[in-house]
């Protein structure tokens, strides 16, 4: 997904060169998760000629979105506070980021009790 939405359209080719270095995946392995893609709708293909060009169809955001409710719901039971709990006890959390989560809690608060008035 990475490869389509920096560029779009491009050939199976093209997102091997784009992939090359970075995964070690064979063709067929990328066709594969292509043609999972297209299944799913996340991407969209045209034919030119004897081949496909294929495009994101799905934002990041909206990719975003529905993967990270899908890892939430998965690991850790539908709760986020396990999750930054985790990253805090096995990846070290950079203030930065402590700050930014502490931001989103803030905002969250305000906005909450707007609601509830």
């Amino acid at each position: 997904m990475e490869a389509l939405w920096r560029k779009s359209p491009q050939s199976t080719e093209d997102i091997v060169g784009a992939l090359a270095g970075r995964q070690n995946w064979q063709m067929a392995t990328i066709k594969t998760l292509l043609n999972r893609l297209l299944n799913k709708g996340a991407i969209g293909a045209e034919k030119e000629g004897r081949r496909y060009l294929y495009s994101a169809v799905l934002k990041r955001t909206e990719w975003q979105r529905t993967e990270s409710a899908d890892l939430v719901d998965r690991v850790f039971g539908g709760s986020v506070a396990p999750l930054v709990a985790h990253f805090s006890q096995h990846r070290k959390l950079a203030a930065s980021d402590v700050a930014a989560l502490k931001k989103i809690i803030a905002a969250y608060e305000s906005d909450k009790g707007s609601r509830d008035v």
